[in-house]
């Protein structure tokens, strides 16, 4: 009788501890898939903005020409985003954006104000080989003709970066990272196919695993702020 009794007090104390453990395992939340979202001001003449992912302003400052909030992890999935003009409820971009688990984008903000319009990269930020920086160039100065990006003393058509366009939309190429050698570089921004140089970009520090994108910003004849030249994204810590 005592034996029998033991064995169903121990047969209780095993029932109870696997369905313990069953309704722990069951409790674990599994993490939501991320996501990670840069966005960056490239419309020359557009106010400062407020940057609302699902309706949450993730900018503590107005985001204004031509700078950036780095990555921001969100949720996987369609998100919302909507670009206002700061401290008020006008929108000027409103796009529901599609992003899976465990990659990265960017999202620019580009063209004159009356056109502004969002450009989303998917950004590949495998990191570079021994001694090499990745960079991709993106042409975002609303009237500027096509352009080559070349090193100093290139022939005329050649480049790192040939017949780039104004990009209100991008292919995949164009959103992908060049390998380059390590170092410090003089390069120059010419209008397509001639050695007529726009815009000089002396000593250009590209240091190895990092990536950058290089966009052109403002306008050609612009002053001041909007004026025609570059801006330079580490688009790795």
């Amino acid at each position: 009788m005592k034996n029998s009794l033991f064995l169903v007090l121990v047969a209780a104390v095993a029932l109870s501890f696997n369905t313990g453990c069953s309704e722990d395992t069951a409790s674990t939340p599994t993490p939501t898939p991320q996501a990670k979202v840069l966005v960056a001001h490239a419309s020359p003449n557009a106010p400062g903005v407020d940057v609302l992912v699902d309706n949450q302003k993730v900018n503590q400052q107005p985001l204004t020409f031509p700078n950036n909030t780095g990555y921001l992890s969100v949720n996987a999935g369609t998100r919302n985003v909507k670009v206002n003009v700061a401290g008020t409820t006008t929108t000027v971009i409103n796009a529901d954006l599609p992003l899976e688990g465990n990659k990265n984008y960017s999202v620019f903000a580009v063209d004159s104000v009356s056109k502004i319009t969002a450009l989303v990269t998917t950004d590949d930020l495998t990191a570079p080989a021994s001694g090499k920086a990745h960079v991709r160039f993106i042409h975002l100065s609303p009237n500027a003709p096509a352009v080559d990006v070349s090193v100093v003393g290139q022939p005329a058509g050649q480049g790192l970066f040939t017949n780039r366009t104004f990009n209100r939309t991008i292919t995949a190429q164009e959103q992908a990272f060049t390998p380059v050698d390590a170092g410090t570089v003089n390069l120059e921004v010419r209008a397509a196919g001639t050695t007529d140089v726009v815009l000089n970009l002396p000593n250009i520090r590209l240091e190895a695993g990092k990536i950058y994108t290089v966009f052109a910003k403002g306008f050609l004849g612009g002053e001041g702020t909007q004026a025609l030249g570059a801006e330079i994204i580490v688009n790795n810590p």
